[in-house]
């Protein structure tokens, strides 16, 4: 008796509730279930029959294609009518409409089966239908959604390019429209956050969710591990500095403010703080201030060398000659490909760009001394566009100098040669002569195999001595960029290297030979 009791309880429950079909059409509508794909196959399984779903242009969507009536096929897609139904001995056919997300656009839904479509069946097929209907606007939301996000992703970097190359008002432009306020200010930090490629965008994701509307995250497009963040608000660094607290494994280096014209600058020394950061209890750094080599020299004459070294460029139009400028200042600062994926260009793009700089400047940049010295140059050029008075700033463009500076007088003054002993001379203390290295090293061209040669070691041992420098001297030096070109002119100003040939046969200029 109790046995029948159980099974009379299970059979009312069975009667009175949802039917077994409805339980599982409804577990296709869990997070895990939801695939357009399985639910036609359970359509056509738990029918009997044979299931089919296609779009307006008749691609397959789901299920198993079958010959259906073009006519009655195009009634349906044009809205004339809802459903189809055909029948006879061989089977029996259904045709209904789907409604795509757009409303403009709908899919046709076709099940076969041998059996006549009774009172479950057209149950089962019509809850189908909104079920399905209901997947397809979810999923498309859902791509709207990554859609949006990819597109607000490629603002953000259109934003940074710009940046980049000193367009700050385009910038400023662009960013107003979903980001007000964000850019009115003249100088910002730029932060870069360094973690696991893999876990790049969950951490972009944390960097939204911590900085707001203050901040312009992006995916670094040279460095898959790295997320810029470029900032205007002074809390904004003890958000970042709290998620790297929260994620072990990452690292944070920041710039020192900058204005907005020198964002590339401000990433340079974000960069570079990294370093630090490695060696750093809590794994964040902020780029220290220190005497950089051109704040020791001359200011006037570094001025009216700077102006005659880029005088060839003058010729050019201003966009062509700001558009040179620019290229191979990031070209110098990091490498032609990762510049390249800063600006948005192609490489070859880059190397054209800085091919035509080397040929007007009528040197060689794959000589480092070359590299540090015409680096210099752009620097004190965008110092000059910073905020140096009008005269300094027109010496450039066609007005007569006072004086010849060579690049000898710029690194014999007293104070450069004290700040390059002092640097180099931190390197006399190890035993593996890590300045002799490093002073072949560079005369190789950065060249570790080379440099090898000259020393009778092996390349490892010169990569390794370069290496082991870094920390000593507090600088990067196996990635090019600002970091190694001081160094290139502490050797300078030591004269532990030649001085390197610039603006080669012309005679007219004091840094056209060695000699001068």
């Amino acid at each position: 008796m109790a046995g029948q009791e159980g099974g009379l309880g299970r059979s009312r429950a069975t009667d009175a509730g949802t039917p077994t079909w409805a339980q599982e059409l409804l577990d296709h509508l869990r997070p895990t279930g939801r695939d357009v794909r399985r639910i036609v196959a359970w359509l056509a399984e738990t029918l009997q029959g044979t299931a089919s779903l296609q779009d307006h242009t008749g691609t397959l969507v789901a299920g198993t294609r079958m010959p259906l009536d073009e006519c009655l096929v195009a009634d349906i897609l044009a809205g004339r009518i809802a459903s189809a139904a055909s029948g006879d001995e061989d089977g029996h056919l259904r045709l209904v409409r789907i409604e795509e997300p757009n409303q403009t656009f709908a899919g046709v839904l076709a099940v076969a089966r041998q059996d006549p479509f009774d009172r479950r069946a057209s149950d089962i097929l019509t809850h189908t239908v909104q079920v399905l209907e209901l997947l397809l606007r979810a999923r498309e939301t859902t791509a709207a959604g990554r859609r949006l996000k990819r597109a607000t992703s490629d603002l953000r970097l259109a934003i940074l390019q710009l940046l980049m190359v000193e367009d700050t008002v385009s910038a400023r432009r662009v960013a107003a429209g979903l980001w007000p306020g964000l850019l009115d200010t003249e100088t910002a930090c730029v932060y870069v956050l360094e973690g696991d490629a893999a876990q790049r965008d969950r951490l972009v994701e944390e960097c939204l969710g911590v900085t707001g509307d203050r901040a312009l995250v992006v995916r670094c497009p040279a460095m898959d591990e790295h997320v810029i963040i470029v900032t205007t608000a002074d809390a904004v660094g003890e958000a970042l500095r709290s998620l790297v607290d929260r994620n072990p494994g990452t690292l944070l280096g920041g710039s020192s403010p900058q204005s907005l014209a020198r964002t590339a600058t401000a990433y340079g020394q974000a960069v570079s703080a990294l370093a630090v950061a490695r060696v750093q209890p809590d794994k964040a750094a902020v780029y220290a201030e220190r005497n950089h080599p051109e704040r020791l020299m001359d200011p006037a004459a570094l001025r009216e060398w700077t102006a005659r070294l880029l005088r060839p460029l003058d010729t050019l139009p201003h966009h062509t000659r700001a558009e040179l400028l620019v290229t191979t200042r990031l070209g110098l600062e990091f490498t032609a490909v990762s510049a390249a994926k800063v600006l948005g260009v192609s490489r070859n793009t880059v190397r054209a760009r800085m091919e035509r700089v080397e040929s007007l400047l009528r040197t060689d940049f794959t000589d480092l001394t070359v590299r540090a010295t015409v680096h210099l140059a752009l620097s004190t050029q965008v110092s000059l566009a910073d905020g140096q008075d009008g005269q300094d700033g027109q010496e450039g463009h066609g007005g007569t100098p006072q004086a010849r500076a060579r690049l000898g007088d710029l690194l014999a003054g007293p104070a450069l040669g004290t700040w390059a002993r002092e640097l180099l001379g931190r390197l006399d203390g190890d035993a593996r002569d890590l300045r002799r290295t490093l002073r072949s090293w560079i005369a190789a061209g950065g060249n570790a195999e080379r440099a090898a040669q000259t020393l009778a070691v092996h390349a490892q041992t010169v990569r390794e001595h370069v290496r082991s420098a870094e920390p000593v001297l507090e600088r990067r030096l196996i990635a090019s960029g600002s970091d190694l070109y001081e160094v290139v002119l502490a050797h300078l100003a030591t004269g532990e290297l030649e001085h390197p040939v610039l603006l080669r046969d012309d005679p007219g200029h004091p840094d056209a030979s060695v000699h001068g």
